[in-house]
């Protein structure tokens, strides 16, 4: 059985990135319809309705809190959400405990209350440490904050600390990418996650590159950067076991990995997706809408969809081939043979020790495009 995560969406933001598409709101957006007390109030009565929903509710075994901003409710908002958890569902002996957090918004009071209510992983969003970088991003963070921040949790008792960064950004240089790394190095962090930038339908940046006022970003650059930041971190005691992440011995996200095995978890709050066996749903994204569903006696599930075994099988390949340990060969059908056999003979993927297709450290950068042969394959 795989490890059970149950997952918190807090929606509230204090400015809006520009480049952002997830479901936040500013103060200002919300208006007086909604607020932290509100979500927190509905937020608990959602997960005693969430566990009485299910035939054999499980203990948590991951827990992540994201959103948005975590970090904007404050040691004591977390505090009362990881109690709904722990009054709820239940956590697990062990089981990792997980916050997304702003810099700006962490103290080290902050992060001591963090470990006294029994979180244990602390996730930072740095993305960079060039101020101009940082300008284009609508990023409000100042650039040393992240490696402050990083460095107060540890002293606060976490062992488990990950900063985000963000490549490809339009203006960027290498040399900006090479003093991110010198300072997510500086940190003393066990966990980075690497992500190319995304330039998403509807956001402030997008519209900025159609009006020609940022350049689009180049393919070519995103596979330079990668490479360099793998370079770089591997030399300094880091493994990639995502094609976005890398970490030290045990230093690996638990919940983010029952998200690449096709695990279960229940996601709480406005917009939050779950996954339960075949079902797999989300929350109505408004939070005002959010808790007056909740007020009505109702889980706030907007939509549901019932998984097939070809949609599961869709997905552990999505996902687990972007895994350095990949998945049983034994799980493609025979169509997918010949495609599996040219990408092998180039050099891309390959058959590891235990059996599984992995992609080798050349076809990381082309995973996406591999997963998409391969399962268009087992269509014909």
């Amino acid at each position: 059985m795989s490890v059970f995560g149950v997952y918190i969406h807090v929606p509230f933001c204090s400015t809006r990135c520009g480049y952002c598409d997830f479901n936040t709101y500013t103060a200002g957006e919300l208006g007086t319809t909604a607020g932290p007390d509100s979500y927190l109030d509905a937020l608990e009565i959602e997960l005693e309705m969430a566990v009485a929903s299910l035939d054999d509710p499980r203990a948590a075994e991951t827990i992540f809190i994201g959103g948005g901003t975590p970090s904007l409710i404050g040691a004591d908002g977390l505090t009362r959400v990881l109690t709904a958890i722990r009054n709820t569902f239940g956590i697990a002996p062990g089981a990792e405990v997980t916050t997304e957090s702003n810099p700006e918004s962490t103290s080290p009071e902050f992060f001591h209350g963090l470990r006294e209510a029994g979180y244990n992983r602390i996730s930072l969003g740095m993305q960079s440490a060039s101020s101009s970088v940082l300008r284009v991003l609508d990023r409000t963070h100042t650039p040393g904050r992240p490696v402050a921040a990083a460095k107060e949790a540890r002293q606060a008792g976490f062992e488990h600390v990950n900063l985000d960064m963000i490549y490809g950004t339009p203006t960027e240089t290498d040399d900006d990418v090479r003093a991110t790394l010198d300072a997510v190095l500086e940190a003393n962090v066990d966990h980075v996650s690497a992500y190319s930038l995304i330039v998403e339908d509807g956001t402030a940046m997008a519209r900025k590159v159609r009006k020609g006022e940022l350049p689009q970003p180049d393919e070519d650059v995103y596979a330079d950067r990668y490479e360099l930041i793998d370079a770089r971190l591997r030399s300094a005691g880091f493994d990639w076991y995502e094609v976005s992440n890398w970490a030290k011995p045990g230093g690996e996200c638990q919940h983010n990995l029952g998200y690449w095995i096709d695990g279960d978890w229940w996601g709480a709050g406005p917009g939050a997706h779950s996954h339960i066996g075949d079902r797999r749903f989300y929350n109505v994204k408004h939070p005002a809408r959010y808790s007056a569903q909740i007020a009505a006696g109702e889980l706030p599930i907007k939509e549901t969809e019932l998984l097939t075994p070809t949609d599961h099988h869709t997905e552990r390949v999505m996902l687990g081939l972007r895994l350095k340990q990949g998945v049983p060969l034994g799980l493609f059908a025979p169509a997918a043979q010949p495609v599996i056999d040219r990408h092998t003979a180039a050099g891309l993927l390959h058959v590891t020790g235990a059996g599984n297709l992995a992609v080798t450290e050349k076809g990381r950068l082309l995973a996406d495009g591999l997963i998409a042969d391969i399962l268009l394959s087992e269509e014909d």
